[in-house]
C-alpha cells in the first residue's frame, strides 16, 4: 500500500475500510493534491460492496468534464472489464452496477434526477454545481446506507457549499477532508515549484494553499503593476503556428471589437497582434459594416503576416445572424479563414487561463495593442457578486470588458492545450 498511496490517501482508505465514511464525504483542497484519484478509488471500492440492484450516479458540470476528469481515469484504475461507459446513453457499468451519468449544465438535469432513488452518488468539482441541484441530489440518496463522495477546489467563503454544508459538517452526517499539494508525495518537487508560479492572488490562495478566499480588487494585478513586462515590439512569424481572431459584437452601450492572437508553435504561448474597436454611435453600425470592417481587419493581418496562417474567427455565439453575415463576407473576400461560434466557457475559466499564461511568461502583447492592455489593467472583480459567493468580473461599462471578451474568444477553444492544469 505504501508504494501506491500517499499517507493522506491511506487515511481516507482506512475510513472506508473501518466503515467510517459518512453520508456526505467531501474531499477539498489544492490542485494536484491527489484527491480526485483517491476519491475514485474509494468510490469504486465502495460501489463494489453495495447492492447490484441499486442505482448510482456520477455527475460533473458537463458530461465532457466528467469523462475527462473521472470516467477515463476510473476505467484506467479498475480496467475496462469492470468499468465501461457510454456518454451517448449517459450510462456506465461499475462492477456490474448501473451508474447513471449527468452534467449539471444540462437544464433538464435536476428534473431527470427528481424521480430517482439512489444508493450512491459521485460529484466532481462540487462548487460548480447549483445549490438546487445538490439539494435535490441529497434528497434522492434515500436507500439505506446511501453515500455521496465529492471533490472540489476551494471557492469563495460565501459559497453555498461552504456556508450551508462545510461550516455545518458537525451538525450533518458529513466528513470533510482537506488535501494540499504537499500531501501528494509522488509529485516531483520541481514540478510543484513550477505549478506554484502559475498562480497569483486569489487563485494561488485557493488552488495552491487550499484556502476559501474572496475574489476582490484587480483581476490581473501582476499585469497592472508592471504592464511593460509583457509588451513586445515584434512577433517572430517563424514561431507562429496560426492566428485566430476573436469578435465581440456591440450592443446599445458596448462596442464591437476584434482581437487577433497568434498561437505559437507547440502551444507554447500567445501573442496579441492587433486589437480594434468599431467606432460609432447607436444606430450607426449594422451587420454589413461589421462584416466590411472585419474583412479589412483580416486583410491587414494578411499583409503584415503573409506567411502566417490566419485560420479562425470566433464570434459571440449569441449573435448567429451576425456570424452568418461575417461568414458570407469572408467567403466572398476569399480570406480562407473559418468563422465559428465562441465556446462561451465560464469567464472565470478564461481568467484563470489568462492569469496562468501571464505568470508563466507565455502571453505577450504587441505594444500597439493599447485596447487589450487597458482592459487587462482595469479588469476588477464585482464586489457585490463576491458577497453572494460568486466570482464575477465587473461589467458595468466602467471598464472595457468587450475587448477582453474578444481577446478570450480568440483562444478559449485552445485553453486545455495551452494550460492543462489551469482549466
Amino acid at each position: 500500500m505504501a508504494d501506491v498511496y500517499t499517507p493522506k490517501q491511506r487515511e481516507l482508505l482506512r475510513l472506508w475500510q473501518h466503515g467510517k465514511l459518512r453520508r456526505i464525504n467531501l474531499l477539498e483542497g489544492s490542485v494536484r493534491s491527489g484527491k480526485t484519484w483517491i476519491s475514485l478509488v474509494v468510490w469504486a471500492f465502495w460501489v463494489a460492496t453495495m447492492p447490484k440492484g441499486g442505482n448510482y450516479l456520477m455527475v460533473a458540470k458537463t458530461l465532457t468534464s466528467l469523462r475527462r476528469n473521472c470516467l477515463d481515469l476510473l476505467q484506467e484504475l479498475v480496467g475496462s472489464r469492470y468499468f465501461s461507459y457510454s456518454i451517448s446513453k449517459k450510462e456506465a457499468r461499475l462492477f456490474g452496477r448501473l451508474v447513471y451519468l449527468e452534467g449539471v449544465n444540462d437544464a433538464r438535469a435536476e428534473s431527470k434526477i427528481r424521480g430517482m432513488t439512489l444508493q450512491g452518488a459521485y460529484c466532481d468539482e462540487l462548487t460548480l454545481f447549483t445549490e438546487d441541484f445538490f439539494s435535490m441530489l441529497l434528497s434522492r440518496l434515500s436507500c439505506p446506507g446511501a453515500k455521496l463522495i465529492a471533490t472540489t477546489n476551494p471557492d469563495s467563503p460565501q459559497h453555498w457549499l461552504k456556508t450551508k454544508y462545510m461550516d455545518r459538517a458537525g451538525e450533518l452526517d458529513m466528513m470533510v477532508m482537506k488535501f494540499l499539494i504537499e500531501d501528494n508525495t509522488f509529485l516531483n518537487p520541481a514540478y510543484v515549484e513550477n505549478l506554484k508560479k502559475e498562480y497569483v492572488g486569489v487563485f494561488y490562495d485557493r488552488f495552491i494553499l487550499g484556502l476559501w478566499k474572496t475574489a476582490d480588487g484587480l483581476i490581473y494585478r501582476q499585469f497592472a503593476d508592471n504592464p511593460e513586462k509583457w509588451m513586445v515590439d515584434t512577433a517572430d512569424p517563424d514561431k507562429i503556428d496560426f492566428i485566430s481572431v476573436g469578435v465581440d459584437f456591440g450592443g446599445n452601450r458596448s462596442l464591437t471589437t476584434f482581437v487577433a492572437t497568434a498561437v505559437l508553435r507547440g502551444w507554447s504561448g500567445l501573442v496579441v497582434l492587433r486589437d480594434y474597436h468599431i467606432e460609432g454611435r447607436k444606430g450607426e453600425i449594422d451587420a454589413d459594416r461589421v462584416a466590411r470592417e472585419f474583412v479589412g481587419f483580416v486583410r491587414g493581418l494578411q499583409a503584415e503576416y503573409p506567411h502566417a496562417y490566419i485560420r479562425y474567427g470566433f464570434a459571440d455565439c449569441a449573435e448567429q445572424y451576425l456570424i452568418a453575415t461575417l461568414r458570407r463576407a469572408c467567403a466572398a473576400a476569399n480570406l480562407g479563414l473559418k468563422i465559428g461560434d465562441s465556446d462561451k466557457n465560464e469567464i472565470v475559466q478564461r481568467i484563470i487561463c489568462t492569469n496562468t499564461l501571464l505568470n508563466t511568461g507565455r502571453l505577450r502583447l504587441m505594444r500597439r495593442c493599447t485596447l487589450v492592455r487597458a482592459g487587462l489593467e482595469s479588469a476588477v472583480w464585482d464586489s457585490k457578486a463576491a458577497q453572494a459567493g460568486k466570482d464575477v468580473r465587473l461589467d458595468n461599462f466602467s471598464t472595457d470588458i468587450d475587448i477582453l471578451d474578444a481577446f478570450e474568444y480568440s483562444f478559449e477553444r485552445f485553453m486545455r492545450k495551452l494550460v492543462r492544469e489551469a482549466v
